[in-house]
Parts: C-alpha cells; sequence; structure tokens
C-alpha cells in the first residue's frame, strides 16, 4: 500500500482513528495522573582499591581485579545486608508488619527474609562507569524514608564489608593461638631434651670454633712438630758422634778438648825433635811417648764424655717426642669423642631451632590476625550522603505522554488499516484496477455544490460514461 492510498484511508477512517488516539492518550493520562508519585533517594561510596592495606602493608591482588567491582555489587545486594537493614528500622519487631505476612504466606517461610526481599525490590545500585563509585538508590512513597533506607543500606554494607573481614580473622585467631600452644610445648621440650642432654655429657659449647679441647690439640701438635725437629736434630748429631766424633762442633769448641789438642800437638813436636837426636829407647823418648799416650787417652775420654751427653739428650728427645705423640693421640680421640657428641647435640639445636621458628611464625600470623579481627576500618567510604529528594521519581509524566503519543499514533494507525483489511471499500482508481481487475470507466470529481448540480449536466456525464464502453462504441 502506497503512502497515498495510506492518506486516502485515514482520511476515511479519521473518526476511528482519533478516537484510539484520544482513548490511548486518556488512559496513558489517567494511569500517570493517578499513579501515586514515588522518590529515589542516592547515597554514594568510593572502594578505596590502590592504597596499601594498613595491617598487611600490601595492596591485596583481588581488589585491583576486575571482578572485585562485581563482587562487591553482590555483597551490596546481599540478603545479608538488607537484614541488617531491616533490623536497623525494627521491622523484625513490628507486629503489624508479621501480620501481614502471615496472610500474605500463611506462615510459610522466614519473616525477616520476607522482610529483606521487599527492601531489595526497590534497591538499585550501580558502579560509576570506569570508576570505583557506587551509587546505592531507593524508591519510596516517602522522601524521608526513601532516604533513611539508603542512609542505612550503605551503613549495613560497610559493616557487612568489616564483618566479612573480621570474622575469618577471629577464626584463624583461635586457631593460631591453638596451634601456637601446641608448638610452644613443642619448643620446651626440644629445648629441655637439648639442655638434658648438654647437661648429661658436660657440653658447654656446641661450637667448635670456640672449644678449648680443640685449641688444646692444635697447641699438643706444634708442641710435637717441634719436637719432632729437636729428635731429628738430635739423632742426626748422635748418628755423626758414632762415626766421626771429632769433627762433631760440640767435640771441636770443648775448652778441655781444645787444651788437650794443644798439648798433645806440643808433645808430639817436642818428640819429633828428640827422636831426630835421641833414640826410641831414650828415656827421654819413653816418657815423651807416655805424655802423647795420655793425652790421646783423656782426649779421647773427653770426647767420649761430650758424645755421651748428646746420646742422653737425643734419648730425652726422643722419649719427650713419644710423649708428645701420645698426647696428640690422646686429645685427638678426645676431640673426636666431643664431636661426636656435639653432632648429636646439634641434631637436638636442629629441632629446637625448627621449633622456635614454627612457633615464631604461627604467633607472628597470629598478631597478624589479632590485630585484623580487631579492626574497625574497611576501605569503603562514604562519598554522599542521602538526602530527601524534592521532585518524585515516578511517575515520569513527560517521559510517559511522550511515549504514549507514539505509542497511540502507532495504534490508530494499526486500528484503521486492519478496519480497512477487514472491510474493504474502493477509494481510489489503483483500488479499482486491482481488486476488482476492471478497466476505469470514468471518475467523478468532487465539488462542493455536487447538490446543485442540474439535470443537464448529469445527463452529459452518463451520455459521456455510455460512449465510453465497449457496447457505445459499437453502437
Amino acid at each position: 500500500m502506497r503512502l497515498a492510498e495510506i492518506f486516502v484511508l485515514l482520511r476515511a477512517r479519521w473518526r476511528l482513528a482519533a478516537a484510539v488516539w484520544l482513548a490511548v492518550v486518556a488512559l496513558v493520562a489517567a494511569v500517570t495522573f493517578l499513579k501515586e508519585p514515588k522518590y529515589t533517594a542516592s547515597a554514594s561510596v568510593v572502594l578505596d582499591v590502590k592504597s596499601p592495606d594498613p595491617i598487611a602493608g600490601a595492596i591485596l591482588p583481588g581488589m585491583t581485579t576486575n571482578s572485585y567491582m562485581g563482587t562487591q555489587l553482590g555483597v551490596l545486594r546481599s540478603e545479608r545486608v538488607a537484614l541488617r537493614v531491616v533490623r536497623a528500622l525494627g521491622w523484625d519487631k513490628d507486629e503489624r508488619r508479621r501480620k501481614v505476612w502471615q496472610d500474605v504466606s500463611e506462615g510459610q517461610g522466614d519473616f525477616n527474609a520476607w522482610l529483606a526481599g521487599a527492601l531489595l525490590r526497590d534497591l538499585d545500585a550501580a558502579p560509576t562507569r570506569e570508576s570505583n563509585v557506587i551509587t546505592i538508590s531507593y524508591t519510596s512513597p516517602d522522601p524521608a524514608f526513601a532516604a533513611q533506607v539508603a542512609n542505612l543500606w550503605v551503613q549495613a554494607y560497610i559493616d557487612t564489608t568489616l564483618e566479612l573481614r573480621v570474622d575469618p580473622a577471629k577464626q584463624y585467631s583461635g586457631f593460631f593461638d591453638t596451634y601456637g600452644k601446641q608448638l610452644r610445648e613443642d619448643l620446651e621440650r626440644a629445648q629441655a631434651r637439648l639442655s638434658s642432654y648438654q647437661r648429661e655429657h658436660g657440653l658447654v659449647a656446641t661450637d667448635e670454633r670456640v672449644d678449648v679441647e680443640n685449641v688444646r690439640l692444635m697447641e699438643l701438635s706444634s708442641q710435637m712438630v717441634a719436637l719432632q725437629g729437636l729428635a731429628n736434630e738430635s739423632g742426626g748429631r748422635q748418628s755423626q758422634s758414632m762415626t766421626s766424633p771429632d769433627r762433631m762442633p760440640e767435640v771441636l769448641s770443648n775448652p778441655v778438648i781444645v787444651s788437650l789438642t794443644s798439648e798433645l800437638s806440643r808433645q808430639e813436636a817436642a818428640r819429633k825433635e828428640l827422636g831426630e837426636r835421641l833414640g826410641e829407647r831414650h828415656p827421654a823418648m819413653i816418657e815423651s811417648q807416655a805424655k802423647i799416650a795420655e793425652l790421646r787417652a783423656s782426649i779421647a775420654a773427653e770426647t767420649k764424655r761430650v758424645t755421651g751427653g748428646i746420646a742422653v739428650s737425643n734419648s730425652v728427645n726422643q722419649g719427650r717426642l713419644a710423649q708428645a705423640r701420645a698426647a696428640v693421640e690422646e686429645q685427638r680421640n678426645k676431640v673426636l669423642h666431643l664431636k661426636a657428641l656435639r653432632d648429636e647435640a646439634g641434631v637436638l639445636e636442629r629441632d629446637v631451632d625448627n621449633a622456635k621458628r614454627a612457633y615464631d611464625t604461627v604467633m607472628a600470623r597470629a598478631s597478624q590476625t589479632n590485630v585484623e579481627s580487631n579492626a574497625t576500618q574497611t576501605n569503603v567510604n562514604v562519598l554522599k550522603q542521602a538526602a530527601a529528594p524534592l521532585n518524585p521519581s515516578e511517575p515520569r509524566i513527560a517521559l510517559n505522554m511522550a511515549v504514549a503519543f507514539v505509542a497511540a499514533t502507532l495504534l490508530a494507525l494499526g486500528t484503521a488499516l486492519a478496519t480497512e483489511m477487514r472491510d474493504r471499500r474502493l477509494r481510489s482508481e489503483q483500488d479499482v484496477l486491482r481488486t476488482l481487475r476492471l478497466p476505469v470507466l470514468g471518475v467523478l470529481p468532487e465539488h462542493s455544490g455536487a447538490k446543485r448540480r442540474t439535470p443537464r449536466l448529469r445527463t452529459r456525464w452518463t451520455a459521456q460514461i455510455a460512449n465510453n464502453t465497449p457496447h457505445g462504441k459499437a453502437g
């Protein structure tokens, strides 16, 4: 159907379309103006997700995720928050509302949950775009009540957020206290076993770096090394005294031997002079030989005495070296025994250290959870308090009437088209051609003076129509 035909149709059915349009507009206007006005009060909160946690000292990673805002909206619209508002309003003790609930639900279900659901139906919470601000709106016929519920909802949300953080901390605090007592008992038992072991074996210190026995072993080892040097030296001198004692420094530097050697040299020189003048059997030669033999005997005796002292000295050094070796070996065995004892004590010390470390870790966590369980601040701050609105939010007269005008126009047009399709009329030349599939013989023009047309004009139109028919053309 073309636009021109639609205009012809509306021109013919304008009374019906106008009646439908007026009826729809009147109905919407009546509903709008008779509807009880409602007021919407709004409050805002801001979520601080960038500042570090005052207790943990770090930014919690979960607060920076995209799901955090959705989680907070879920908490805000939860029944737990609504129940707090119900208790704050005192509705849970209102007998009139309880009676209404019993009449509606026949006593089935939970009264407080029913009240919370009634509050949730008029609540709206939405985040501000690309921000951490949430707007809480409540709609009610009473503007003061709407503002009161919005403010109570904000406070209930803050209290619930704090409660959700504090309750787990309280549970953890109790767990850590109980577990900390057990770890403390384990630490005391480990310390008691270590002390008993040290007392039983006489261990004063378990650190080998400050051990007296190790120091003594090192001193004895140093003494043994020194005695080994002396023993080697005295042994070498004794060996030399047995092979060539006259070449030993002690013999060469001995004053008695030096004196006797000088005297022997003088006597041998004198004997040589006498031998050139006297014979071997001369009494002077015999006496000289006797003196030389006596001097040689004295030198041999003195040399033997000197070398004998070297042997004694070597024997003493070897004895001292043997004693030193025995002392070092004894001290080494003692140190090894102490080391074995210290190794066992080290195991007990590690048990003590592990127990102490576990106890310190648990007590530090217990202290932190104890602080968290007593926290009174959250990351939710009130940005705007709700105030009683001056203008109603419902009904929206301008919007409703604009929608009514559009809907009435569409409905009037649709009604006119439906009526025309149900009771089809010929209103134009195209309707004749399309519907009857007959040629158009003629069109009677509309004229305001149609009633004053003369019979002569009508006769002429009739004749014209007759001439245009096939039968007229044939005649």
